[in-house]
């Protein structure tokens, strides 16, 4: 057992220091060295423990520091972001009509267990909201990397989609403010959150790290997944 603990420890350690280095290049003013992204798989306890504690700061932000679903930028093809996310999570794939329109089709809103039609009943929901995301700190990004990241699709877990009430009942609360009403969702929740903030190197607070190892607790044999964004 003291093993297992002391090999869990090791890992953590050992991803900390491996997500810290585009940072401190960053800070240094040279840019890291280019390298292929990695999929990166730890137990849940260990994926929320390597998560780094900061005070958190909503100074300055404003939505439109985040740019997203492409806006002004849409494809040629007429779909952006957010459709692009609603025709990867169809589960009834619909018809795709001129300018991206969607007609018909089939989503499942993890969070509330809901089937939902039409597309425009259907929210994009960050996974980690993007005012979260700047008291984590993404208000030290560059206007190109908050757009990356409020258009992820790198990571299937950063964007989801979901009922409109359920996310806009979530709104911009961290896992100690709000939990999917869905008991069976909480794993998924827990995995999905933790994974977004390891992939983009933000932090927790302490209330936040408290419910997410309350959380990995209840989920044993679950892992994390993630690939650290470019």
């Amino acid at each position: 057992m003291m093993i297992m603990k002391r090999s869990a420890v090791a890992a953590a350690a050992a991803l900390a220091v491996t997500l810290s280095l585009p940072v401190a290049a960053q800070a240094s003013g040279h840019p890291a060295a280019p390298a292929a992204a990695v999929p990166q798989v730890l137990p849940i306890g260990v994926a929320v423990s390597a998560l780094p504690i900061a005070v958190e700061d909503r100074t300055g932000y404003q939505r439109t520091s985040f740019r997203h679903w492409n806006a002004g930028d849409v494809p040629a093809d007429g779909c952006n972001t957010r459709a692009e996310v609603l025709l990867a999570e169809a589960i009834v794939y619909p018809e795709i009509g001129p300018g991206c329109t969607l007609t018909g089709g089939v989503w499942w809103s993890y969070y509330d267990e809901r089937e939902v039609t039409p597309a425009g009943a259907l929210d994009i929901d960050h996974m980690v909201p993007l005012a979260e995301a700047w008291d984590s700190g993404a208000s030290a990004w560059t206007p190109a990397r908050r757009e990356a990241y409020a258009n992820d699709q790198g990571q299937q877990a950063s964007l989801v989609a979901v009922t409109a009430r359920s996310n806009r009942s979530k709104a911009d609360q961290d896992p100690a403010e709000w939990l999917p009403p869905a008991p069976d969702a909480l794993c998924r929740y827990g995995v999905e959150w933790t994974a977004t903030k390891l992939r983009w190197g933000l932090a927790v607070d302490e209330m936040e790290r408290d419910r997410l190892q309350d959380i990995a607790a209840g989920c044993g044999g679950t892992d994390v997944e993630f690939t650290p964004a470019p």
